[in-house]
């Protein structure tokens, strides 16, 4: 089984009461409905941004100056959500968090310079980045009350969010304005939050980091800070691949290969269906190859993938090394956080989610820059060199005696 189900526990009585008679079911089904939601809404911005760099006359460097915005926000907001989670629980962040969010989706088509647009993109940040930390920290509570590995069905309901979220997006960008596309998207996500929300805010997180049993914590005692910061790295280096197509996917097909705009909204769809249909496989994957065979396939393939998506001389093409992508990433990410969590525990699981998500804010920036000096297919290229340094990493961790385990 995935190395995740090594350290989890169900509080077994105590002053906390029994986990147990918890509605446990509903507790995952509203989690699994905001992390669909983080990556619907998430989804709905990127495939607009074509049209908010045209609305800002940004330039490709400027653009990439905005989206650090994001990545500012949102690594303010990481440092801070932990304190919160610790002092008024995970579960009302998380759904806080929801609403800022949902919210702050509306500012990016009300302006008109790169700089007004860089401004709201932190609150958009921050909200982005706090609800990334306060939801998974939830889940690594509910995934230890159900005593079932099921954290990479959450990180699959982003992916289908993504998806959902990207479709829809490229089936309105040739009718509807950005304002009314993102409008509409910040009153479906309030919608949702007031639908969802009451469930998490009756009940605390149901198994706290602190209740895990003896036996994982001589796991934890046991366990190397170095190793956790390599899962880390690991995890980083794939999460730069996924925010860099879906910030630059839909401009690399629209800019670069001329692709109708449908079409261009429609690779970072493709890009997130095949990545929830690789998650939702996730676990029998594990089971078949084992953790550290798993990192460094899902690393080999999305390198591939990814030179075809950003070499290819055709959107066809183009699309069909997205999905490759999209395919090698999937599982890589929850595999690097399972790992960090079974050497280090909840902190382990934190460090690694940190780095994780920062890569997913820092790369598109950075993809903008690369831009700017050479070209946006050479500057893709750098998600491909990072997932070959996912590979290796993994492979290079195989004698780590976590790694066999499957």
């Amino acid at each position: 089984m995935p190395l995740l189900n090594k350290v989890r526990t169900a509080v077994s009585g105590g002053s906390r009461g029994d986990t147990a008679s918890l509605p446990l079911s509903r507790l995952r089904t509203a989690l699994t409905l905001f992390f669909a939601l983080d990556g619907f809404l998430f989804a709905g911005w990127v495939v607009r941004i074509p049209a908010i760099k045209q609305q800002t006359g940004a330039s490709a460097g400027d653009l990439g100056l905005a989206l650090l915005g994001v990545s500012a926000g949102a690594v303010v907001t990481m440092t801070l959500t932990g304190r919160l989670c610790r002092r008024y629980g995970s579960h009302p962040v998380t759904v806080a968090t929801a609403v800022l969010l949902s919210l702050s989706l509306a500012l990016p088509p009300l302006t008109r310079s790169p700089l007004s647009l860089g401004l709201v993109l932190l609150v958009f940040g921050a909200a982005y980045g706090g609800i990334n930390v306060a939801m998974n920290s939830a889940a690594v509570d509910l995934v230890a009350a159900l005593r079932r590995p099921v954290m990479p069905s959450f990180h699959a309901a982003f992916s289908l969010g993504g998806m959902l979220g990207a479709g829809l997006g490229g089936l309105v960008a040739g009718s509807l304005s950005p304002t009314a596309h993102l409008l509409g998207l910040t009153v479906a996500g309030l919608l949702l939050t007031a639908a969802a929300g009451p469930v998490l805010l009756r009940h605390p997180s149901p198994a706290p980091p602190e209740a895990l049993p003896a036996q994982a914590s001589a796991v934890r005692a046991g366990g190397s800070r170095r190793a956790v910061l390599v899962f880390g790295v690991i995890a980083l280096c794939t999460a730069y691949g996924e925010g860099a197509l879906a910030d630059w996917g839909a401009l690399h097909l629209a800019q670069d290969l001329h692709a109708h705009p449908g079409v261009a909204a429609a690779g970072y769809s493709l890009f997130a269906l095949t990545m929830t249909a690789g998650r939702l496989s996730g676990t029998a994957l594990l089971e078949r190859l084992g953790q550290t065979r798993t990192l460094v396939a899902g690393g080999l393939t999305a390198a591939a993938g990814m030179l075809l998506g950003a070499l290819a001389p055709t959107a066809w093409a183009a699309l069909l090394g997205f999905a490759v992508t999209g395919l090698g990433l999937a599982n890589i990410f929850p595999v690097a956080v399972a790992r960090a969590g079974a050497l280090a525990g909840p902190s382990g699981v934190a460090t690694a989610s940190t780095l994780g998500y920062g890569g997913m804010l820092l790369g598109p920036p950075t993809i903008g820059f690369l831009a700017d000096w050479f070209t946006l297919p050479v500057a893709l290229t750098t998600v491909a060199a990072l997932a070959a340094g996912a590979a290796a990493m993994g492979y290079a961790t195989r004698n780590n005696r976590t790694s066999k385990a499957s």
